[in-house]
């Protein structure tokens, strides 16, 4: 193996007194070579993060070294100056972050952003710059680098705002690369783009990365060596294919079996749900208008002539990547947009232009699980009074909805206890526990969960999914479940609609359509699908 150039040692990072445990990470230790790729698994609050900002000198006071060596081609970064670390970062080091729509600055054309970092750090000229930001921009297959050099971060799509992080990263050519989850909010295509450019560039420039993800498919995909953590220890290290498909800690089978597969299981049907049709939509169509810089307008289909139809007790997926309309199509079902044309028929009445007086009688029977539980609670109220809001709004007595929401505590298996507390006090898995459980408070007939699970580690995603399921059966629900996550697709759906471009081009059952895809699109994007072809030790 070649010499690493991160070589992390004995490390320890301690936590603020009142955490629940004494270290965010303990007695740490591995190493990256020059051409090589680790992965950093776990769940949160393992550690992962914390250790590749430490690398990165960029941990708050509140987390201190206690102990240990991170060492950059023999140099310890611990200890060291800020501004010693300053002439480290994009030169000898390079991170890519998670969320390129918040590291990237909203204000500035992303070819300033690039150059921020060739001034910092070279005497080039101005002309010189550009070319070199220019050629960069080529190289992480951007198309029309001249324009890209000159756009804003909001008129990028979010693969191509990640290329332009990489971009940034890489300007200098450094010696490693840290990515933080860089493809966890990426639908399918994209992130295999993704994570084939960072396996092009790591290759062709020798460099050293080290790639943090919870998404065991990536590993797969990417990883030449995978770490384990788990409460800030490293519980295992090895060959990707060995950790994979033979771990030999409990904590990384357990991972692992909590994994999803591709291949879609005998799901009979609900017992008592009947054939009651509670959703169906009919030609449902919604198109934007915006309109032009310099006068004129624009027209986009965000939906087009979209039928599809649920049944009590029943899970139809819809798939497909981001922009392709999922999210549209859900918002409309749901009357938070107004559709521009077609039929929605909720238990048989058409809602598509019903007024706001009479829709409000039936809002209760749509219920929305939102993708990220932070942001969908009030952070000033206690949850018990999230649950019980929307029944109270709709006429039940404030005892009777305590009553209720107690109960619902107990059905998304939480202490009814906790009523009292605030979100903060709440990992995310339990604050989507909470979000469904407030969803069913109204006593719906529909309930959709749009991305419910896709910002969730896949254990606590494993747990939602299972709730999920369980509440679909003991309540007879029908649930739309939007998603880009086709291994959750798999094992969730009844039936399956796949979009593109605001069109349905293929519907079905589940079980046919992942097995046998007829449309070209739906095959590109099993095809995609990061870690398809290799066997976990669960399957």
């Amino acid at each position: 193996m070649a010499e690493p150039v991160l070589e992390i040692r004995g490390l320890r990072i301690a936590l603020p007194k009142d955490s629940d445990r004494a270290e965010a990470v303990s007695g740490v230790s591995f190493s990256v070579a020059a051409g090589e790729i680790v992965c950093l698994v776990g769940e949160s609050g393992s550690g992962k993060s914390v250790i590749a900002f430490s690398a990165m000198g960029l941990l708050p006071k509140s987390l201190p070294v206690v102990s240990g060596t991170i060492a950059l081609q023999g140099e310890n970064l611990v200890g060291a100056s800020e501004y010693r670390l300053r002439e480290l970062r994009c030169t000898r080091m390079g991170m890519i972050f998670q969320e390129p729509m918040t590291a990237l600055n909203p204000v500035m054309r992303c070819g300033d952003q690039i150059d921020e970092v060739l001034r910092a750090h070279t005497q080039l000229a101005a002309a010189v710059r550009r070319e070199k930001i220019i050629a960069m921009i080529a190289q992480v297959h951007l198309p029309d680098p001249v324009r890209m050099v000159d756009s804003f971060p909001h008129q990028l799509s979010g693969g191509q705002r990640q290329r332009i992080m990489i971009a940034m990263a890489l300007v200098l050519g450094p010696s490693l690369l840290i990515a933080d989850e860089p493809t966890t909010a990426l639908d399918v295509t994209t992130q295999a783009q993704i994570l084939k450019l960072i396996r092009e560039l790591q290759r062709d420039r020798g460099t050293g990365v080290l790639f943090i993800t919870h998404d065991f498919g990536v590993v797969a995909e990417i990883a030449d060596r995978v770490a384990v953590l788990q409460y800030g220890e490293l519980v295992e290290m090895g060959p990707t294919a060995q950790i994979l498909s033979a771990p030999q800690h409990p904590y990384t089978r357990m991972l692992i079996a909590s994994v999803p597969s591709h291949t879609p299981p005998a799901r009979p049907p609900v017992a008592g749900a009947g054939d009651a049709i509670v959703l169906s939509t009919e030609a449902l169509a919604k198109t934007y208008s915006t309109a032009g810089l310099f006068g004129g307008a624009r027209k986009v289909d965000a939906a087009r002539d979209v039928s599809i139809e649920i049944r009590k007790g029943e899970t139809l997926g819809i798939v497909g990547e981001s922009g392709s309309g999922k999210s549209t199509v859900a918002r409309c079902i749901a009357r938070l947009i107004d559709p521009s044309g077609g039929k929605i028929l909720l238990c048989g009445t058409d809602i598509a232009r019903m007024p706001a007086g009479r829709l409000r009688e039936l809002r209760h029977k749509v219920q929305i699980v939102f993708q990220d539980p932070y942001r969908s609670l009030n952070p000033r109220r206690t949850v018990g009074e999230s649950i019980i809001e929307g029944p109270m709004n709709y006429g039940l007595a404030r005892h009777d909805a305590l009553e209720r929401s107690r109960k619902l505590m107990e059905l998304v298996r939480l202490d009814p206890g906790a009523l009292e507390r605030y979100p903060h006090q709440f990992s995310g898995g339990q604050r989507q526990r909470i979000c469904i459980a407030r969803a069913l408070a109204m006593e719906p007939e529909l309930l959709i969960a749009d991305e419910a699970v896709s910002a969730l580690d896949v254990s606590v995603q494993a747990q939602v999914l299972k709730l999920l399921e369980e509440i679909r059966h003991s309540l007879h629900l029908a649930v739309l479940f939007i998603t880009h996550d086709l291994r959750v697709a798999a094992q969730v759906c009844d039936k399956v609609a796949v979009m593109s471009k605001g069109i349905v081009v293929e519907y079905g059952p589940a079980e046919q359509v992942f097995r046998a895809p007829q449309h070209e699109y739906t095959r590109a994007l099993f095809d995609a699908a990061p870690g398809r072809g290799f066997e976990f030790a669960a399957a």
